[in-house]
């Protein structure tokens, strides 16, 4: 094995799990470190910079970065089931106890550079688009087809998760740098935007049209059966206010949650999600699915819908075929029939939830714009340009629905091509991160953070009272942390920012790192090539997606070798060195965004300003 080039940014990135599984990259250790000193305004801006709505993403993230935590792969023993640090609901806790006065921080827009640029939609992928812009002169138009700007946040998240007041403030922030907004118009024709003159265009409307069922009775019985998004924005905007007593979710993602949930407060007594597929095969988060059966949901699965049973137009309830899984030589599943009878469940009202599709009738076939099979924009994957030079797309409407965190990172990456684009350069060569890593080292045996690893399991949020949660659409069910709550759980994290950094030429190779380690993830052995030494360390090295830190050949022709995937970033191995072989040095990644770090550095006009 090669030395490892810890110089590489993506090295020492990937070791910080969380920070590498989110779309935006947020600095997770961070912010954490921040709220446990009470430092919330400085945690909040942390968040704010990189995913840009902190108190959104705290209640509604998909939360890609729990999963990839590495706590729920070192605490073996503490608790029956390992649990991540709670990484979203943190970021709530810099929302809610940060500073009023948090806007004085943020930038606002400088003298205009001459620059329009129109984002049609205004959900958070245009909106972080109008947000990185406008504070360098771009006069950003926000065109939406609703009176308010957030997209689905404000339209297909209810309320009891989600409240409009956090939605108004945060994209009030943007507003406020100079951002115009143009509500209630609704684009109907690119040619006729781009004639407008704009310099670039972004889209990001979004994939608004929910996927129907046809099967048998869906016309007879439609005043009863519903589109999942589209019910939803009713609810949110009033237009819906109750729904029968008895309800059937089709459906397994989150739209389906959110429908389910918002049915038991709008009078659904009897409320089942079925799903075709299997339980663990459900597209929702696994705590969407633990929050809706925690409200006495049921969730039926491997029914595949047959018909809509109905008498004269009246709705009666809907067969399902049952069937079950099975899985051939290459792993690949299909559904086949179980031969068990038809089973059927009565219901006053469907709702449809099995998918949403991208949508672009505004936008002409003739335009310019290439699309793919699927309907989808044909996109550069790294830049978000379209074929038509200045119009770039980004969130769902760029590769189909995903979430908001990633709408986010879209839409910082298509404001960089839109800056680059402006100012003459090659929107392909854009910036590597760039990285810092500074000693921790504040004496002999003492760092600059805690490093005593928390032995407490994962820290549960209040929730409202059961009788007042389900009485209303509008009550939020999930009450956040308190300060002292938050600072508990912000201890559970392993800062695993902070990295250990081995210099080879002051080691004397006594083991005493390797005998201290608490999870024996230090060996000092012979080399040889990587599937050999995995084998061969004193706890065999398991997750292969994890890379090893491997040293250069030391005096004995050893080499060492660290898996970095069970380290606890604890210092130990630092603190026991007698050489200061090992240090604790924290990483911080920078993004590339859109401005002058973005741009091309040897441009000779930049030069001489």
């Amino acid at each position: 094995m090669q030395p490892t080039n810890i110089a590489n940014p993506a090295y020492f990135h990937k070791v910080v799990d969380c920070q590498w599984a989110c779309p935006a990259h947020t600095p997770v250790p961070e912010y954490i470190r921040l709220i446990a000193q009470g430092r919330y305004t400085d945690a909040y801006m942390i968040n704010w910079v990189s995913n840009v709505f902190p108190g959104v993403l705290g209640r509604t993230c998909d939360r890609p970065c729990e999963p990839a935590c590495r706590r729920g792969r070192v605490e073996e023993n503490n608790g029956e089931t390992p649990e991540p640090v709670a990484i979203c609901r943190l970021k709530r806790v810099t929302a809610d106890h940060k500073d009023a006065d948090v806007a004085k921080r943020m930038p606002r827009k400088t003298s205009s550079n001459g620059k329009r640029i129109a984002c049609v939609g205004a959900g958070p992928a245009s909106m972080t688009v109008a947000r990185d812009l406008a504070p360098l002169g771009y006069d950003i138009t926000v065109f939406d087809g609703e009176a308010k700007t957030g997209g689905f946040m404000r339209t297909q998240v209810p309320r009891f998760r989600l409240p409009e007041e956090v939605i108004d403030e945060e994209c009030g922030y943007i507003l406020e740098m100079g951002v115009r907004f143009v509500g209630n118009k609704r684009i109907d024709s690119m040619k006729a935007l781009l004639a407008e003159a704009y310099d670039a265009v972004f889209v990001g409307c979004g994939a608004p049209r929910g996927r129907d069922l046809d099967i048998p009775g869906r016309q007879e019985a439609a005043k009863h059966i519903h589109i999942g998004i589209d019910w939803l924005a009713s609810v949110s905007f009033g237009h819906i206010t109750k729904i029968g007593k008895r309800v059937i979710v089709l459906g397994g993602g989150n739209t389906a949650m959110d429908c389910c949930r918002s049915s038991r407060r709008l009078g659904g007594d009897d409320v089942k999600v079925i799903v075709r597929s299997g339980f663990e095969e459900m597209k929702a988060s696994p705590w969407e699915k633990e929050d809706a059966m925690h409200e006495g949901i049921p969730i039926i699965n491997f029914h595949v819908p047959k018909a809509f049973v109905h008498e004269g137009g009246q709705l009666k309830g809907m067969t399902f075929e049952i069937v079950k899984a099975e899985y051939d030589a290459k792993g690949n599943r299909k559904l086949v029939p179980t031969g068990e009878p038809d089973a059927f469940f009565e219901c006053d009202d469907v709702l449809i939830a099995v998918g949403q599709e991208n949508a672009f009738p505004w936008i002409e076939r003739d335009s310019g714009i290439a699309f793919d099979k699927w309907g989808l924009p044909v996109l550069d994957a790294n830049t978000f340009q379209s074929s038509v030079p200045n119009v770039f797309f980004g969130g769902d409407a760029a590769f189909g629905p995903k979430n908001i965190i990633t709408a986010v990172a879209h839409g910082h990456e298509a404001a960089v091509s839109i800056d680059k684009l402006l100012s003459g350069e090659d929107i392909r060569q854009r910036p590597a991160p760039t990285v810092n890593l500074m000693s921790q080292k504040m004496g002999i045996h003492e760092w600059s953070y805690d490093n005593e690893t928390s032995n407490d399991i994962r820290f549960k949020v209040p929730w409202a009272k059961a009788e007042k949660a389900l009485a209303s659409i509008k009550v939020e069910v999930e009450l956040g942390f308190d300060a002292a709550t938050a600072f508990k759980e912000a201890h559970r994290c392993l800062n695993c920012d902070v990295q250990t950094v081995f210099a080879q030429n002051l080691c004397i190779e006594c083991d005493a790192c390797m005998d201290i380690c608490p999870t024996d993830c230090i060996t000092f052995t012979d080399n040889g090539e990587e599937p050999d030494v995995r084998k061969r360390l004193k706890a065999p090295a398991l997750n292969l997606a994890q890379e090893l830190y491997v040293s250069g050949t030391l005096k004995t022709g050893r080499v060492m070798v660290k898996d970095e995937d069970v380290c606890l970033h604890c210092g130990l191995c630092a603190e026991r060195c007698p050489t200061g072989a090992w240090d604790m040095q924290k990483f911080l990644l920078k993004t590339t965004q859109a401005g002058p770090a973005c741009r091309d550095a040897k441009k000779p006009a930049e030069v001489a300003a």
